[in-house]
């Protein structure tokens, strides 16, 4: 059947603006999303979540944003014509400062050689860079039994340095099925960390032996 736009509108507005998303951007977490420069602009005076209060972040909430690609393509193929006005009032505002219009990116073309096609294994295992961080998480007590949780089927996680206590936790949370009235207490050496912390924060200020 067919489907009225107005059905689907509540779900690709912009709170802060009221308009379609563009560059939507959503808050890790929570999951919330804006346009990017509304979310940005927010955050310039608050560190919560316009829509739900939560803290995003106590001190850089602009660590735990995210552009939504598949969103915003959903968005610009629902509304018609969106994308080409915004690219024209792109265009206009740089040309109106005397600025040079940034150009889209272009997918870089795959050199193709002569002869058998040889297989391209280098990108498959490469470790994006944002994947700054590896910890090795480990249960205390869980050797003498302690309660009946779920183990962790693997204890090392290589995580971005920008992912906070709070992240971890709820990976911990999620992997071990634990209920959720279960406190959860993330320690590091003699150090009880902080939601709001960042794991590159915690190595900054540890050192290195923070990644245990």
């Amino acid at each position: 059947r067919m489907i009225n736009l107005a059905e689907l509108t509540p779900y690709i507005l912009c709170s802060i603006c009221k308009g379609y998303f563009i560059d939507a951007t959503t808050i890790t977490e929570c999951l919330h999303t804006f346009c990017k420069s509304c979310i940005v602009r927010h955050f310039y005076y608050s560190n919560r979540c316009p829509k739900c209060n939560i803290v995003v972040h106590q001190t850089q909430p602009l660590y735990n944003i995210r552009l939504d690609r598949q969103l915003q393509d959903i968005v610009y193929k629902l509304v018609v014509n969106l994308e080409e006005r915004e690219k024209k009032q792109m265009h206009d505002f740089y040309k109106e400062r005397g600025l040079e219009v940034p150009k889209p990116a272009v997918p870089q073309p795959v050199p193709v050689s002569r002869g058998r096609p040889r297989k391209v294994l280098g990108s498959v295992f490469r470790i994006p860079p944002e994947l700054d961080i590896s910890i090795l998480l480990e249960f205390i007590g869980a050797n003498e039994g302690t309660g009946s949780f779920k183990p962790l089927e693997k204890k090392f996680v290589r995580v971005s340095g920008e992912a906070t206590i709070g992240h971890v936790e709820k990976f911990l949370r999620r992997k071990m099925d634990l209920d959720p009235t279960c406190q959860v207490d993330i320690i590091c050496g003699d150090h009880l960390l902080e939601h709001y912390q960042t794991l590159r924060e915690i190595r900054q200020a540890i050192g290195e032996s923070a990644v245990q």
